[in-house]
């Protein structure tokens, strides 16, 4: 059973003062500020780097003085490669701002890109040979 709430009466007046509504419970981890990732993430005017979600993000150096928390954090996740989805997913910011950040760091090489690594979809056929006489000789 929830206690009943009480409103405080507005001084001189028998109406009760105005209770502003609480704000909506948000998910965990949501920003609820759009105008941060805005600051964050500049204009978004410019050339992005032509990234996806695996593509592979190692940092080539310490955070400099001059970056800004959310670029130190990346350098600093980056160590060891991490993929844009799970920087995006450690930052708790949406791909495209975290697409505008890691294209300001590849700009200033203090990040490498790399590409997911590929397998080939057809396996190669001298091996599958050579595998294939070394069962037969077993």
């Amino acid at each position: 059973m929830t206690p009943p709430q009480r409103r405080r009466r507005a001084p001189g007046g028998d109406r009760p003062a105005e209770v502003p509504a609480p704000a909506p419970p948000g998910k965990e981890g949501e920003i609820r500020n759009p105008e941060r990732l805005f600051v964050i993430g500049g204009e978004g005017g410019g050339e992005r780097a032509d990234i996806d979600l695996v593509t592979l993000i190692v940092a080539r150096a310490d955070p400099p003085v001059s970056a800004t928390p959310e670029q130190a954090a990346l350098l600093r996740l980056c160590a060891a490669p991490l993929s844009v989805a799970e920087l995006s997913a450690y930052l708790s910011l949406p791909f495209s701002v975290v697409t505008v950040l890691i294209t300001d760091l590849l700009a200033a090489e203090l990040v490498q890109a790399r590409a997911s690594i590929v397998r080939q979809k057809v396996a190669d056929r001298n091996l599958l040979e050579a595998v294939m006489h070394g069962l037969q000789k077993l």
